[in-house]
């Protein structure tokens, strides 16, 4: 299965799984091979007062649903791992700022999170790296302005690829 259609088989799955009501909408799912990531946008909290005030409310209403929802989280993530083979992680959007509860540090040649995983999968993908101890040693050179530009671009070009691709004969028949 293509990963664009892994991912929104996924996200599909999520949609009709969690509860109502636990989300404005449905789950961004961001996920590569070791992990899937949940992140939800909770309501945005009528607040009037200070920034502190402010901050301090959605604060309360993060912990709140964290505390609340856990039993269930945990339940929705060991059927998902179940059925996608890969652990589940959570998070939320409350107020502008966002919260990951639980996440996966792999080991690479350092712990890195999914977000920093995703670098290093995207440029030995393209054929930049040949692993992801070369594309952790090419990033590092190369901390430099147009980091966020240049993956978009790259992986543009590569959901670009696996659409050609897909559209190509089939070389198994």
């Amino acid at each position: 299965m293509a990963s664009e259609e892994a991912t929104a088989q996924i996200r599909a799955w999520f949609t009709g799984r969690l509860p109502e009501g636990w989300f404005t909408g449905a789950p961004e799912i961001v996920r590569d091979r070791e992990e899937i990531a949940v992140l939800g946008t909770l309501p945005e909290p009528e607040a009037e007062g200070s920034e502190a005030e402010r901050a301090a409310l959605v604060d309360g209403l993060i912990r709140r649903f964290r505390e609340e929802t856990r039993d269930r989280r945990i339940e929705i993530a060991k059927e998902a791992e179940r059925r996608f083979r890969q652990k589940v992680s959570w998070g939320v959007v409350c107020g502008g700022e966002t919260v990951m509860f639980t996440t996966l540090s792999v080991p690479v040649m350092t712990r890195l999170r999914q977000s920093e995983r995703q670098v290093l999968d995207t440029l030995v993908a393209a054929g930049v790296a040949r692993s992801r101890s070369d594309a952790l040693a090419w990033c590092v050179r190369l901390v430099g302005k147009h980091t966020d530009t240049w993956l978009a671009e790259l992986r543009d070009a590569l959901q670009h690829v696996d659409r050609v691709r897909s559209s190509g004969p089939d070389i198994n028949s």
